[in-house]
């Protein structure tokens, strides 16, 4: 009996220490799936893909932008992921790279992520490197991700007001390009004017 515990538990340390390599479907702005395997990209934090921002007093779709950047990062490319841990959501925690180019300092450095202190001062660096050049979520106003998710919204960024910059609000299916397409099916076009009503 002791060996099958022992055993298994060589079993579980042995994936979550395994590296995980593989194409990647980006889920969201921090966020990958390789093969079977949820990967939440270690020490960042992106805005959530419905958040939005404000730059040059305009309301800018900024959990998008920060989903587009992961996804150009990776497309067509060979994702290879190492960490440890995994969170309480199922995801296995790791700083990820598309042909040896770090995915986590990327997103950090292009100004699309920030730091996520609460777990890790890795990629503080580049958050400040982002910030004095203005890049990304530094060129204008944003909530940090972790606050939005508590529900703090900057005092311009109300429904009304998001409302007034889509062509259409999908109550039902999903926003694709600038129409509302059914939730099962996939979106091939590029952000547009659509929104999702939640």
């Amino acid at each position: 009996m002791k060996f099958l515990v022992y055993l298994a538990l060589l079993l579980i340390s042995n994936v979550l220490y395994a590296d995980i390599v593989g194409s990647a479907y980006v889920v969201d702005g921090d966020t990958i799936k390789i093969n079977s395997t949820r990967v939440r990209l270690n020490g960042i934090d992106t805005p959530e893909s419905q958040q939005t921002c404000n730059r040059n007093n305009a309301i800018w779709f900024c959990g998008r932008e920060a989903t587009d950047r992961l996804r150009k990062l990776t497309v067509g490319k060979r994702i290879h992921c190492k960490g440890d841990e995994i969170d309480r959501y199922g995801r296995l925690i790791a700083d990820c790279f598309a042909d040896g180019v770090n995915l986590n300092s990327t997103m950090v450095e292009s100004g699309m992520a920030l730091a996520y202190r609460k777990y890790s001062l890795e990629y503080v660096p580049e958050e400040n490197r982002a910030r004095n050049a203005k890049r990304g979520l530094w060129s204008g106003k944003f909530v940090a991700p972790w606050d939005w998710r508590r529900g703090k919204r900057l005092k311009n960024d109300v429904t009304k007001e998001v409302e007034s910059t889509c062509c259409k609000i999908c109550q039902k299916g999903k926003a694709c390009g600038d129409s509302c397409i059914n939730k099962l099916y996939s979106c091939s076009k590029p952000t547009g004017c659509a929104c999702n009503a939640d």
